[in-house]
């Protein structure tokens, strides 16, 4: 299985950008622990602080019939743009949104997600472990559609 990892704005941070709230660990670092937990799994993976890239980033890989999802965490454009949740709207890949801290325990502006309307669900609050979370999701979908 293929899957697509997407990042979004700041979190070429990780590691570095406030480790009380986002921890002491690269995304980099962390990609080569996932690779080989999840060693049978090929993950693309990009970062961009720029919101047309994640939107281009979202059709190419829609359109790449290997991979069979997308993991978002588009960090504060999640709050605000209303370009990233069309763009999810009109792919037809599943998309999990993952939030690396509660946002439900921060800034109340941290609390609408405009992303979520549209995407097959979202782990928020437990880290660069949330990415795994996803990962498992999808290969519970690839275990059902196989046994239909």
């Amino acid at each position: 299985m293929k899957l697509s990892i997407i990042n979004g704005p700041n979190l070429n941070l990780l590691g570095s950008r406030e480790p009380s709230i986002y921890g002491n660990h690269s995304f980099e670092k962390f990609l080569i622990e996932l690779i080989k937990i999840e060693s049978t799994i090929e993950f693309i993976y990009n970062q961009s602080n720029i919101e047309g890239v994640i939107i281009d980033l979202l059709q190419e890989y829609n359109n790449d019939t290997n991979v069979k999802g997308i993991i978002l965490n588009a960090g504060a454009y999640s709050h605000t743009s209303i370009a990233i949740a069309d763009s999810i709207k009109s792919i037809s890949k599943p998309v999990v949104l993952v939030h690396i801290s509660n946002v439900y325990q921060r800034e109340m502006e941290r609390r609408t997600n405009l992303l979520s309307a549209n995407a097959a669900g979202i782990i928020t609050g437990f880290g660069l472990s949330g990415y795994l979370l996803a990962v498992e999701w999808f290969k519970m979908q690839t275990k059902s559609s196989a046994s239909l």
